[in-house]
């Protein structure tokens, strides 16, 4: 050992790379003296800074923490570029660990040079939990990008292929746009599949399946009026993780609920390898996206990994700590509440500052606006198993300082049989995706008898559910999403189709409440196709009309199809990629969503109580095929709901909806309007293209199974 000073130079640019960021937080002068330096293995190492997890690029060198509560051991494992095998392996010396952290500094390390893994020992104690193996190379928890992952498909089937991670400098200049800080209640949500959004030849991009190919979409978006699009997983995951053929069709994990690495993008989204500068495609486009006002929200996976249960892969959590980042049996076992083999600890001290820390990291390097959590019923249990009251990570979500403008979204159940819509933990924080808003909406708009009702409390905010609980814009109503029918598909199939996905059409709900209008799948048979379009319009005059926040799933403007495949989470083929061919046939069908979108974002009241009513109306009111009456059960397919109020762009104003779910025409009369105010048809589903018009008497016929929309002027 001999003493030796380094200096760190002053970078000449005004925008400090994040390395300089760190050395500034922790005050560090400029000049460090480190006496004595440690040479191992013809490396010169230090303690590093304990306080920064993962692998970081300082100024000469590489700071690495890792953290482990059972370890006696953790070895620092360096790979040249796509090797499988390390050039070096370098031990934490003893004393580079406090607590339970081991943390150092090893120089003239080059971040382009290497790849990096660990090796972890400790006691192997399965009854215990405790499975340490020295033998696993295992994945930094806190990397942030994992290789051999950037060409989709190209990795070993069944999780054969050990991880390994990448140091990733943050150089990106996000320029000085704000970000959009769209209020809740203006929020429409488009869920989408990065790389089936633009997979298919027709979508016409120049770099399909990528973010690069979302990028290019953005005037569509914006023709389409959406102000938020959510992503479906973008977390690094192993797309090869139950990779199987059948038929001669090869099967991936393609929905991507199955996260490898919480702090790394998808490389195989990106349309180029970006050494070293992994996530800069994402950037450019959330830039993008929001620079046009639109919000980039991530469905993020946090109530499993892809570790699965004892007999899955072991590449990361359980070679460090699995029985702190496991929910497990008394014996050792994994409980399975998400579906997917395990399920991740949330609510202990350790994962609940990881998943923290994650979500502060994309929300401050990547501009993140929102999160929509899968299964987030998990993030609620203790660590036997059972629902928390007051869950410790829900609640230091809702109140952290850095997520404070940050949307967070519930899917408010889990695999394990726990239901929580309308009673999710929120500390009226938090909002919910409405399967309420879901089953009940399907079940009218098919003419299911004495739903009307139902229906009716659906369209004004859901308030027998979130009302009682104070909870404003809790409700995200939805109709369709990624997980089942697409729109067009719910009005074709009376039941699923999901012989392709190889389990003999066992897997997938049953319970779709879906209606074929006559026919199973495709027809020639004119009526019936000119009836599945007026459902479609239906059920999106409706949900843009409803109080709370719309959400759809990306392809139903255009009626696209998924040919009767409830659960295509496997098919990375046309059943889950859009097929943008039919844009130009269903152009009817587009330009009604556009249209629909735009009378919601030019009409407040149908988002929000503005002013409790005007004209003596209340803010919201139900009406049958007579006004003020409720018919909800000698009448229960016809559903007449009124908002009244002071929209701050249009003034006084009430709206109508009447929908009539049954097969013959109903004869409705209107709410008598004050004398300086007459009613015009705004929407009438039963007609391909939308013209206001007004009426002379307050008199109106809802032909079959369709919906009108009158305004008083």
């Amino acid at each position: 050992m001999n003493s030796k000073e380094y200096t760190i130079q002053p970078h000449p640019t005004p925008n400090k790379p994040h390395s300089e960021e760190i050395m500034d937080k922790l005050s560090l002068p400029r000049t460090i003296h480190m006496v004595p330096l440690d040479y191992v293995n013809g490396f010169s190492i230090r303690p590093g800074f304990y306080d920064i997890n993962g692998a970081t690029a300082i100024p000469g060198g590489v700071n690495f923490t890792v953290y482990s509560h059972g370890a006696t051991s953790i070895d620092l494992l360096l790979f040249h570029r796509e090797e499988e095998e390390p050039f070096v392996e370098i031990p934490f010396p003893e004393h580079y660990r406090i607590g339970n952290v081991y943390s150092m500094i090893v120089f003239k390390l080059n971040i382009e040079d290497f790849e990096y893994a660990y090796r972890v020992d400790g006691p192997y104690e399965p009854d215990k939990g405790l499975i340490f193996n020295r033998n696993k190379y295992l994945l930094d928890p806190y990397a942030r990008a994992v290789t051999g992952q950037s060409k989709w498909g190209a990795t070993s089937p069944k999780g054969q292929q050990h991880y390994k991670a990448r140091v990733v400098k943050d150089d990106f200049d996000w320029g000085a746009a704000p970000t959009p800080l769209l209020p809740t209640e203006d929020l429409i949500i488009y869920e989408l599949h990065v790389r089936g959004f633009t997979k298919h030849d027709s979508s016409g991009v120049a770099h399909p399946g990528t973010f690069a190919g979302l990028r290019e979409k953005l005037p569509y978006l914006l023709e389409l009026g959406v102000n938020v699009v959510e992503l479906m997983p973008i977390f690094e995951f192993d797309e090869m993780q139950d990779y199987r053929e059948v038929d001669g069709e090869k099967l991936y994990n393609y929905w991507g609920y199955n996260t490898v690495s919480f702090f790394s993008p998808n490389t195989s989204y990106s349309a180029s390898i970006e050494y070293n500068r992994e996530g800069n495609e994402l950037k450019h486009l959330i830039q993008e996206f929001n620079q046009h006002g639109i919000e980039v929200y991530l469905d993020v996976v946090f109530n499993h990994t892809a570790e699965g249960n004892e007999h899955g892969p072991f590449f990361s959590f359980k070679g460090f700590d699995n029985n702190i980042y496991y929910l497990l049996t008394p014996d050792g076992k994994y409980y399975n509440f998400s579906g997917c083999g395990n399920s991740l600890n949330c609510n202990h001290p350790i994962v609940h500052q990881m998943i923290l820390n994650c979500l502060r990291y994309w929300v401050t390097t990547y501009h993140i606006n929102g999160f929509r959590f899968d299964l987030a019923s998990i993030l609620g249990r203790n660590e036997d198993g059972s629902p928390m009251n007051k869950p410790p990570l829900l609640q230091s979500l809702a109140f952290d300082p850095i997520l404070g403008d940050v949307k967070l979204i519930a899917e408010a159940w889990d695999a394990g049989g726990l239901y929580q819509v309308g009673t999710f933990p929120s500390w009226n924080r938090w909002a919910e995706w409405n399967g309420i808003y879901r089953d009940d909406m399907r079940r009218y708009l098919k003419g299911d008898g004495g739903m009307a009702q139902a229906a009716a409390m659906r369209i004004v905010g859901s308030r027998d559910i979130y009302e009682a609980r104070n909870r404003k814009n809790a409700s995200v109503n939805f109709i369709t999403c990624h997980d089942g029918f697409t729109l067009y598909d719910l009005f074709s199939y009376n039941e699923k189709h999901n012989e392709k996905n190889g389990w003999n059409n066992t897997d997938g709900a049953n319970d779709n409440n879906s209606w074929n209008c006559g026919v199973e799948g495709d027809t020639d048979n004119s009526e019936i196709l000119a009836l599945r379009q007026r459902m479609c319009r239906n059920a999106f005059a409706l949900l843009m009309c409803s109080r709370g926040i719309p959400m759809f799933l990306a392809g139903d403007e255009f009626c696209n199809t998924q040919f009767g495949n409830n659960n295509a989470y496997c098919q990375d083929n046309l059943t889950s990629w859009l097929d943008w061919r039919l844009l130009e046939k269903n152009q009817d069908m587009f330009q009604f969503f556009c249209y629909m979108i735009r009378f919601r974002k030019e009409h407040q009241i149908l988002r929000t109580n503005v002013s409790g009513g005007v004209f003596a109306f209340p803010d919201t009111s139900f009406h049958g095929v007579t006004p003020w009456v409720e018919h909800f059960e000698e009448y229960d397919h016809y559903v007449g709901v009124m908002f009244a109020g002071q929209d701050k762009r249009n003034g006084p104003q009430v709206i109508y909806i009447a929908s009539n779910a049954y097969w013959e025409s109903l004869d409705v009369t209107l709410p008598e309007l004050p004398a300086s105010m007459c009613w015009h048809v705004a929407a009438d589903t039963w007609e391909k293209q939308q013209n206001i018009y007004g009426i002379s008497s307050d008199k109106i016929t809802v032909r079959p199974r369709s919906v009108m929309i009158l305004i008083g002027k």
